[in-house]
């Protein structure tokens, strides 16, 4: 399974982006999709997860301008991030349970990161 994300890039504070991450490969079906993200010297912290029945949870942080979403049929979830802010510059990780073909639990997989830069 790989996990491919897209959308970073430097934006100015008020600012928005779009993130994207495709999921391919031995799948049969997804669970949860989020995303996390990682600052310089911090852990890695969940910014929101989506079900596969479209249920959301959000970070307080994040409440009230980010918006995740998700399309089951292209293994797809979103990240649409509006008003962004110095503070949420980071690497930005998507993350999927997936299971597979054959297979009886759902694993969780990675995507390799994309970085947000929000100017000031």
């Amino acid at each position: 399974v790989q996990l491919q994300a897209s959308g970073g890039g430097l934006v100015q504070a008020g600012g928005s982006l779009r993130l994207s991450c495709l999921a391919s490969g031995n799948i049969f079906s997804i669970s949860d999709m989020g995303w996390y993200r990682q600052a310089p010297g911090k852990q890695r912290e969940l910014v929101a997860v989506i079900s596969s029945d479209g249920s959301t949870n959000y970070a307080d942080f994040v409440k009230g301008r980010f918006t995740i979403s998700r399309d089951n049929a292209k293994n797809t979830v979103y990240l649409q991030m509006n008003s962004l802010k110095p503070e949420d510059t980071a690497v930005y990780y998507c993350n999927a349970d997936v299971l597979p073909y054959s297979g009886s639990y759902y694993y969780p997989h990675w995507g390799q990161g994309t970085q947000v830069t929000v100017s000031s």
